[in-house]
């Protein structure tokens, strides 16, 4: 996974906010205004947006929610990546709510800070966000993700936006990849879940994701390369453990590198993501 050692290789690399997602990502950024709180706003492709909070076992969770704007839709829970909420996950929600979904990014940081803290990865990497993040990062074990899961879900379908009558997914990167693992486990309406170069899927305590699968949901676990590379033994225990408990499981090695899904990351491997992006809505299209 993401961690210390590819953060000081990148800083070395003096890598440019241009060089995290390329030119199509920075037009799609350059062209969205600024998202207000608990307003709903029109967005493009019949859309509708807004930054919500609400309470959660933590304190006031807050998060980015897009939706189609004339029909309840399927919900989706995303966690984000270490670098947390910010304009790059909100283009993938919108992405996504394009497809017909209602998308919900959570700050996974809301215990100790609200809302957007990085503009991007390129941001992060300059501030060593990493050091900024341990404590933060450090209070999201299994039960914290659950019961955030649980809040989550139980407000959202509160929302006009959300067909309650459908499953719920729920997609992560990075570390946010077991937190899908977690929140399905926890949330009987959730029925499918993505994790991308997620870390820490296969672990010795009971809490490990890969003994928290259940039979009756789907799961897409695309693993980076050079994670592979890092525990080759974990796409073997996975599939081991899918088998076990009966569940329907897509896990595949993809030819790039950590950080291939998300277009302000350095290692953003277009062709790839988009492969990725395809199974996620193939997986959804199945399950909710």
């Amino acid at each position: 996974m993401c961690d210390e050692q590819d953060l000081a290789r990148w800083a070395r690399g003096k890598v440019s906010r241009r060089a995290f997602g390329g030119g199509a990502m920075a037009a799609g950024v350059a062209a969205c205004a600024p998202v207000n709180a608990d307003v709903d706003r029109p967005a493009a492709g019949g859309l509708s947006e807004r930054m919500v909070s609400f309470a959660a076992p933590g304190g006031t969770m807050d998060g980015f929610f897009v939706h189609p704007a004339d029909r309840a839709s399927p919900l989706v829970l995303l966690w984000p990546d270490i670098a947390g909420l910010r304009e790059a996950k909100r283009q993938m929600a919108r992405r996504l709510a394009g497809e017909g979904y209602a998308v919900f990014v959570a700050n996974p940081y809301y215990r100790d800070v609200a809302g957007e803290q990085f503009a991007d990865f390129a941001a992060f990497a300059a501030a060593d966000g990493f050091q900024t993040v341990r404590p933060w990062r450090a209070k999201l074990d299994a039960p914290a993700i659950q019961a955030d899961a649980r809040a989550a879900t139980a407000w959202l379908d509160t929302q006009d936006g959300v067909d309650t009558a459908r499953g719920i997914g729920t997609q992560g990167y990075c570390m946010g990849g077991p937190f899908t693992v977690w929140s399905t486990a926890a949330v009987e309406r959730m029925r499918a879940a993505g994790s991308f170069h997620g870390g820490g899927l296969v672990r010795d305590d009971a809490d490990s994701p890969h003994r928290m699968l259940r039979g009756d949901a789907h799961y897409l676990i695309a693993i980076a390369q050079n994670d592979d590379a890092k525990e080759p033994e974990a796409k073997t225990a996975l599939r081991e453990a899918a088998d076990a408990a009966g569940a329907a499981a897509e896990i595949e090695v993809y030819p790039a590198d950590h950080g291939w899904c998300v277009p302000d990351s350095p290692a953003y491997d277009q062709p790839a993501a988009e492969r990725a992006w395809g199974r996620l809505l193939a997986t959804y299209a199945e399950a909710l």
